[in-house]
């Protein structure tokens, strides 16, 4: 078995790390950051996140799935909230268990924490930067309260999320594409209080306020607070560059969120002292050099939330490799790590437009009557034809089908019902004009 540095311990770090250890390798598991169960330096910077089956059954190979859940809040649906104030629930599936989990990351992040220092094999090193790295030789040098040290190993895994020290390393080798796109949209983070006897939302939903150039979403905690999100863009009106005092946003919330005014008494202060971020689709290629260096999650494919995929994808990744290690043998590295980029990259590129495209469905499409047609319309398919019908979020929430292979099959299911939507329309017309003739003759 082998030496292994992962870098990052975040999610998909953490959770290699218990895999690779279980399967007999010993890991040194590194991070720039404290430990969180210490000190969390990235408070009011952190959106929840809605747990499928991708991650969940991630979670369910390390034992964790059901310690998760239990601090988890079910949400079945979305509640849409107009700017009047009224609301209306959409289901996200068509069955019952057909639910996203809000979790909050970092108690996820701690819950993998402890998986991985109760796995013999894993010694995990905090504060301690990625400074450079041999991708022929395998050493590694790392930075701990200014001093330097180098340390040799097998393999290096990269899992230090969206800006990877270890990508950047791969790309200076040369022959590595790297491209990132910015929305011009941003996010800030708003937390809406319990009230005195409660939650004052729905607290087995996610919330939405579509208000088509932007949106404010809430996710619900297991004390009945909401983590709520807004989602602006940088210019413009309202826009993160234009809202900037207090009485702005005093102003724009008693015109676009009136009813999210009254439930957060300091919403304004919130606002001017949170951080503003950005959102930002990065993809590279390819992950891997001669079977010692590998990127993984955020570090070789980071999407835009707006599907709740991102850390769900990058869990999936783990479940991805390791199966791939159990086939071709878990010091077979270069062949698994070929194979693993072969088979993920048009999985996570299709992510990436998927959820793009599902941010214009988020804050516009949903308060259509249109949309709402249309999901009807593929609840009804889906309950005649189950096996031949199935919705595309169905398919990325509550299944591990491939994400290019559900995009495919959402575009071939899109395409007929287009023809045949227009064979009845059709026969609608010449259906009226037989009727018409038989009436004149």
């Amino acid at each position: 078995m082998s030496d292994v540095a992962v870098a990052g311990a975040g999610l998909t770090g953490c959770l290699l790390a218990v895999r690779l250890a279980r399967a007999g390798h010993d890991i040194s598991l590194f991070d720039r950051r404290h430990d969180l169960r210490v000190r969390d330096d990235d408070a009011g910077r952190s959106i929840n996140l809605a747990l499928s089956t991708r991650g969940l059954d991630a979670l369910n190979r390390v034992g964790l799935e059901q310690i998760v859940l239990e601090q988890a809040i079910d949400m079945p649906g979305r509640m849409i909230h107009d700017a009047h104030g009224k609301t209306t629930f959409q289901p996200y599936g068509t069955e019952a268990h057909h639910k996203l989990h809000s979790v909050n990351r970092d108690e996820l992040n701690i819950a993998l924490l402890d998986a991985a220092d109760a796995t013999p094999g894993v010694t995990t090193y905090f504060e301690h930067r990625i400074r450079d790295l041999s991708v022929r030789s395998g050493d590694l040098i790392v930075e701990h309260r200014a001093e330097t040290r180098t340390s040799n190993f097998d393999v290096i895994y990269g899992a230090d999320g969206a800006y990877s020290a270890v990508r950047g390393r791969l790309q200076r080798i040369g022959r590595v594409d790297f491209s990132q796109e910015f929305l011009g949209h941003g996010y800030k983070e708003i937390a809406i209080p319990a009230g005195p006897n409660g939650p004052l939302l729905d607290p087995n939903a996610l919330h939405i306020w579509p208000r088509g150039s932007h949106m404010m979403i809430a996710l619900p905690n297991p004390d009945g607070s909401f983590t709520g999100t807004l989602f602006w863009p940088f210019s413009g009106s309202p826009g993160f560059e234009t809202v900037v005092s207090e009485a702005d946003v005093a102003e724009v919330f008693r015109s676009q969120f009136p009813d999210v005014l009254a439930l957060i008494p300091d919403l304004a202060a919130q606002y001017v002292a949170n951080t503003t971020s950005s959102l930002v689709t990065m993809r590279s290629g390819p992950w891997h050099h001669e079977g010692r260096v590998m990127l993984i999650g955020d570090a070789a494919h980071a999407v835009v939330p707006f599907l709740g995929q991102g850390a769900n994808a990058a869990l999936e990744d783990v479940t991805v490799l390791m199966d791939l290690y159990d086939q071709h043998g878990h010091d077979a590295h270069e062949t698994v790590f070929d194979a693993f980029y072969l088979e993920r990259k048009a999985d996570v590129d299709a992510l990436a437009n998927l959820a793009i495209e599902h941010y214009d469905e988020m804050r516009t499409d949903v308060s259509s009557r249109w949309f709402l047609l249309g999901k009807s319309l593929e609840r009804a398919l889906t309950s005649a034809m189950p096996a031949r019908f199935v919705p595309l979020y169905t398919m990325i929430s509550f299944s591990r089908t491939p994400y290019a292979e559900a995009e495919a099959r959402a575009n071939q299911q899109r395409d007929r019902l287009r023809i045949a939507a227009s064979l009845i329309g059709l026969l609608l017309v010449a259906a009226v004009v037989a009727a018409i003739v038989l009436a004149t003759s």
